[in-house]
């Protein structure tokens, strides 16, 4: 997966200094997957859809196909005949990642009855298990849901992500990794978001599945 941070840095070189932070960050989450555990994702505003873009990326086919195995398709074939067959050939296999912002009864619903800030964490707080991990993308640094997410995650044992900019917000104070690219305007700091996340999805999808190139 080596290739894929050296073509970040030579097409965004000024994400040189961050390289080998999201380099470890992917030999974590590698790790992570393995294992069976689960990434979860969360971010406001334009955050909000970079978290779901990541989620995007790892539970399907990004730059290669994740076919299903002839063992798989058999199963769907045993399961459902042609039409098990034809299911399996249109699946394809992903990592597990789930985005928080994908419960929107659930979050609008809390938010109404207790408090919108702590929708992230409750959603942690039920669904996540020792050993996941999570990514909070706050441009600023001080979201307060993320921040809170981080508490929730840490009383669960689950590893803490920010995604962020050069500003020193106060959710790094429960942030066990931390990704800090180097611009302090949301816009600036969104546009280098994307390379990163996109360096990362590659690098991971690269260890679990065959690439075309």
């Amino acid at each position: 997966m080596e290739k894929y941070f050296s073509e970040m840095v030579e097409r965004y070189p000024v994400l040189k200094d961050v390289a080998p932070s999201v380099r470890d960050l992917a030999v974590e989450l590698t790790e992570l997957f393995k294992r069976g555990n689960t990434l979860f994702l969360a971010g406001n505003g334009g955050s909000a859809a970079d978290a779901e873009h990541i989620c995007g990326e790892l539970l399907k086919g990004f730059k290669s196909r994740r076919e299903l195995s002839a063992e798989d398709k058999q199963i769907f074939e045993n399961a459902a005949g042609s039409d098990g067959a034809a299911v399996a050939g249109a699946l394809q296999y992903g990592l597990r990642a789930v985005s928080l912002l994908s419960h929107p009864a659930l979050t609008s619903a809390f938010g109404n009855d207790v408090d919108p800030e702590l929708a992230f964490a409750q959603q942690l707080w039920a669904l996540g298990r020792q050993g996941d991990a999570v990514i909070g993308i706050s441009t600023g640094g001080n979201a307060g849901n993320i921040r809170k997410l981080f508490i929730a995650a840490r009383a669960k044992n689950i590893r803490t992500i920010l995604l962020t900019g050069s500003k020193n917000g106060s959710c790094r104070d429960f942030a066990d990794v931390v990704i800090a690219v180097p611009e302090k305007e949301t816009y600036k700091i969104q546009e280098l978001h994307l390379p990163v996340y996109h360096t990362l999805c590659l690098a991971l999808e690269s260890q679990f599945f065959k690439m075309m190139e």
